[in-house]
């Protein structure tokens, strides 16, 4: 089937009265075949052209794709026949691109394709995972609630990632414009200061002389400070892309940071026992939904962990003695994992194991945010402070030998 797109028309509706719209479709000539089975007379039909954006035209985000699954599960739960919720959906949404993308889902089912056949057209948005729970509920004949089981671990997923992405990018931001702010001072202010301590004829604290020699430095090579900074940055993010080796070095000092190693722990564990319970109470075979879970850790040192386990399970182990061969895993999840398996109950744990240790990542958030403030106000005070300091000491000194 052609690739579905937007096309803008104007036309005259059953009343005789100019209308316009937009319609999805593979090409102008169905379109106008469509719009004449509405009612309308389309005299002219065009593709809708994308034009240019920031931040790529409303570009699809994992949250998106959480709020689409979640509309869905709604809509079917109410008993909205499948085609119909995706047109309803998609009518709703403010992003063109998640638009199109729901109605390319829709015309795929449409035609005749199952549901997780139509999501697996598009990988970049609907991973394996996804798919397959898709699958399973389409299989079961129970897909309503299969879609609300995956709204739910989207959310919960996306809720921790959010948390995590907090606590590491707020100290980073807040350090980057107090450098930002120092540089601006000793590059615009500071040679004010200069112009005036030349005209005084004394010999300045030698403080003030360090921050002077740097403020001419900075003068001279901010500009050669500032594309080396870029440049070291991209070769970082280029490099850690381009090498497993490197991403795995990097995952594992993460967890060796103090504070922010501990909240890395518990989200991946959480992302651990939240996946593997979604896809356990889908039916999900034990071994098939480890191998599912392993890359939705966030961390190569959980991925390899997890595969291990799989393939301890697939020779017969119990999930929680593989768990704790690893050694990676806190024991509280390993002791929940094994009253799961002994009572039957194990996807009930996993889901209880991944509450617990999203919360646990809350108050860790909550705790380094209030830790990190008067840290990073005593940095912005040494920084910002010791610059002015050092370009008033000098006046100071000068009035201390006026008054004596």
């Amino acid at each position: 089937m052609a690739e579905s797109a937007i096309f803008v028309w104007e036309g005259i509706d059953k009343q005789g009265k100019k209308t316009k719209g937009e319609i999805a479709s593979s090409n102008p000539a169905i379109a106008k075949a469509q719009l004449r089975s509405q009612g309308i007379n389309a005299t002219k039909v065009r593709k809708k052209s994308k034009g240019f954006s920031l931040g790529g035209g409303g570009s699809i985000k994992p949250a998106d794709i959480a709020l689409f699954t979640r509309q869905m599960a709604t809509m079917m739960k109410a008993g909205i026949p499948l085609v119909q919720a995706f047109e309803i959906v998609a009518e709703g949404l403010d992003k063109p691109k998640l638009g199109e993308l729901i109605r390319a889902v829709r015309n795929d089912v449409a035609s005749g394709n199952s549901f997780a056949v139509a999501l697996r057209k598009h990988p970049k948005y609907f991973d394996d995972l996804f798919c397959n729970l898709v699958d399973a509920g389409e299989q079961s004949g129970s897909l309503e609630i299969m879609l609300e089981r995956i709204a739910t671990y989207k959310e919960k997923t996306e809720s921790l990632k959010a948390k995590v992405k907090k606590a590491m990018t707020y100290p980073i931001a807040v350090l980057c414009v107090a450098m930002v702010v120092s540089g601006i001072l000793l590059i615009k202010v500071v040679p004010q200061f200069q112009d005036v301590f030349a005209g005084f004829g004394a010999e300045l604290p030698a403080f003030t002389l360090m921050v002077i020699g740097l403020s001419e430095f900075m003068q001279e090579y901010w500009l050669a400070i500032i594309v080396g900074i870029v440049v070291a940055v991209v070769s970082f993010s280029a490099a850690r892309r381009r090498s497993k080796a490197l991403r795995d070095a990097i995952d594992r000092i993460a967890l060796k940071m103090p504070v922010a190693g501990n909240i890395i722990v518990k989200s991946s564990v959480a992302k651990y026992a939240r996946t593997l319970a979604t896809t356990f109470a889908a039916g999900v075979p034990l071994v098939d939904a480890l191998n599912s879970v392993a890359g939705s850790t966030g961390n190569s040192v959980y991925t390899a962990a997890v595969y291990k386990v799989r393939d301890d399970v697939s020779t017969g182990q119990q999930l929680n003695f593989s768990m704790r061969n690893t050694g990676v895993f806190p024991n509280m999840i390993i002791q929940m994992v094994a009253i799961g398996e002994e009572s039957g109950a194990l996807d009930d744990m996993l889901a209880k194991s991944a509450d617990y240790y999203e919360e646990q990542v809350d108050n860790a958030v909550d705790s380094l945010t209030a830790l990190m403030e008067p840290v990073i106000m005593s940095v912005l005070g040494v920084l910002i402070g010791g610059l002015i300091i050092a370009m008033y000491l000098p006046i100071f000194q000068l009035g201390a030998v006026v008054g004596g």
